[in-house]
């Protein structure tokens, strides 16, 4: 196995390259902006680390969000690029959950919120447990004010870069900030384990009752633009 982790929906453009035992490369840049001059590097640098080619990954995994539009298409996009280019499945994993995994990792257990920026003066926010075992999500992702959470939300140990945005609603705040391409592949890995899925080759193999997600991006939002109401003439008589 090596397995291929992006995600584009923090401030971090991170790709990880896990070998079903370890984490064997991961490359991250920090910039809100540049996503699509970011990414590919990223992957080339990784396999560089891994002294790995494209066809050596035998399975793709993206982080679907939430995150604002123009990172995240730019991530999900490169991920069924590049499994269509290698003839290897693409699965899709919330990315909060990754950080929630990280926090994990790094020794961290009880309850967590992880709130991510959503711009807008908003945040991307999810509750977890971190148990002994695993990470359970609790609640379904939403964005919002910050403090508009409920206040027994905000009282958790909060990962992501809300905290640092938005300190008074979120006075707790813990690392990690942003997704980790590494984090995102151990993840995908341990559900992968728990819950084999064919690797049948398609585009898009995606299996939501195994751990997985679907391919389609986590926004949250209306678009920015909707379509005017049809206007209506009044007959003055």
């Amino acid at each position: 196995m090596l397995l291929l982790a992006i995600d584009t929906s923090t401030t971090a453009i991170t790709v990880g390259l896990h070998d079903g035992t370890t984490v064997v490369a991961e490359a991250t840049t920090l910039d809100a902006r540049a996503h699509a001059e970011r990414l590919a590097p990223g992957i080339a640098r990784a396999l560089a680390e891994a002294a790995a080619a494209p066809g050596d990954v035998t399975d793709v995994v993206v982080g679907i969000g939430p995150g604002p539009f123009t990172g995240l298409r730019v991530g999900i996009v490169t991920a069924r690029t590049f499994a269509f280019a290698t003839g290897i499945p693409v699965r899709g994993l919330t990315s909060l959950d990754a950080i929630a995994h990280e926090a994990w990792l790094g020794g961290r257990r009880g309850d967590l919120l992880v709130a991510t920026d959503a711009r807008r003066k908003e945040v991307y926010a999810a509750a977890y447990v971190l148990g002994d075992e695993r990470v359970e999500r609790v609640s379904d992702p939403v964005v919002s004010r910050a403090g508009d959470l409920p206040e027994e939300l905000r009282a958790l140990p909060t990962a992501g870069r809300g905290p640092s945005l938005y300190a008074d609603a979120l006075p707790h705040g813990v690392l990690p900030l942003d997704v980790s391409g590494g984090a995102l592949a151990d993840l995908a890995v341990r559900r992968l384990r728990e819950h084999p899925c064919a690797a049948d080759g398609a585009l898009q193999h995606v299996d939501p009752g195994h751990g997985f997600d679907g391919l389609e991006p986590l926004y949250l939002r209306r678009p920015d633009v909707s379509p005017a109401p049809a206007s209506t003439k009044s007959t003055l008589g």
